[in-house]
């Protein structure tokens, strides 16, 4: 049996994108339609919170000091001690209906986000990489609802998903120059319940996956194999990052969304953080280069 605790009874709309920094010693994840971002410290436990006056898809930590963010209306800096935000570019001004989504930064420091139909309905996003000298670069585009990105350990491939299509694809990755090529489908998984939401990568290369309606996060072979599927208490598990002190802790964040009534008290911890006891380590979390 897998060990699994409620780390923290968040109750988020739409608990995403954890991240483990590990000087910090501290793990963020954001509740998107609650326009809010939290982080806990692993040593006190303690959670703070702040709010924005929009919906913020994803983040990265900047070597810097502050974080890069994916609002939903385009790139920013955050600085946490002032709450100050500094916008960087607006690259979807003119798409109302398009919002930024899942982000991830790479190990060469670049930031990559997604937009998509705030709707759940068209292929009208794009996949962006924010550089550390604050360019924005369009890599790819007719994207419903972008998730899942993350990079194999020897920097060689590159994972993303499109949950409206319910795959997840892999480029070739160039880490010097930040280029992708060769899309194809990873993983279809037929056989796995839910559709892919965010992912993570382990330190044998393994791409771990949370299956939105699917009760579970799966874990995936470099080959796109299942290799193991974790039962889960919430219906709707978003994202996963490893963390703790050894990243032997698989963190899941999870959502309430529509769920109400007797399907929301079957599951009592939906919308909440979970710590899993994955039995191998993640990777240490790149920061933004800018």
């Amino acid at each position: 049996m897998t060990d699994i605790r409620l780390l923290v009874d968040a109750r988020n709309r739409l608990g995403e994108g954890p991240v483990w920094d590990v000087a910090e010693q501290a793990l963020y994840w954001v509740d998107i339609e609650g326009c809010r971002l939290f982080r806990r410290d692993h040593a006190t436990g303690l959670v703070r919170d702040w709010q924005f006056p929009e919906r913020i898809g994803s983040y990265a930590i900047r070597r810097s000091g502050g974080l890069v963010c994916a609002f939903a209306s385009g790139f920013a800096f955050f600085d946490p001690a002032s709450g100050a935000i500094e916008w960087i570019a607006r690259p979807e001004a003119m798409i109302a209906r398009n919002r930024f989504n899942d982000g991830k930064c790479d190990r060469a420091g670049r930031f990559w986000a997604g937009t998509m139909d705030d709707r759940l309905k068209e292929h009208t996003g794009s996949l962006y990489r924010l550089d550390p000298d604050r360019s924005v670069h369009r890599m790819d585009g007719a994207i419903g609802v972008p998730n899942s990105l993350a990079w194999s350990p020897d920097d060689r491939v590159f994972y993303f998903a499109d949950t409206l299509d319910g795959l997840i694809y892999a480029y070739d990755y160039d880490r010097a120059t930040g280029a992708i090529a060769n899309k194809r489908a990873f993983s279809a998984a037929k056989d796995v319940a839910g559709v892919p939401d965010g992912s993570t990568i382990d330190a044998e290369g393994y791409l771990w996956n949370a299956r939105w309606d699917g009760w579970c996060v799966v874990r995936y072979a470099p080959d796109g194999r299942v290799d193991r599927v974790v039962e889960l208490p919430v219906q709707k598990p978003t994202s996963c990052a490893f963390g703790g002190a050894d990243l032997a802790t698989l963190y899941v964040t999870s959502a309430v969304w529509d769920l109400s009534g007797s399907a929301l008290a079957r599951q009592p911890w939906a919308g909440g953080v979970l710590a899993v006891d994955a039995g191998v380590r993640g990777l240490p979390e790149p920061r933004f280069a800018g």
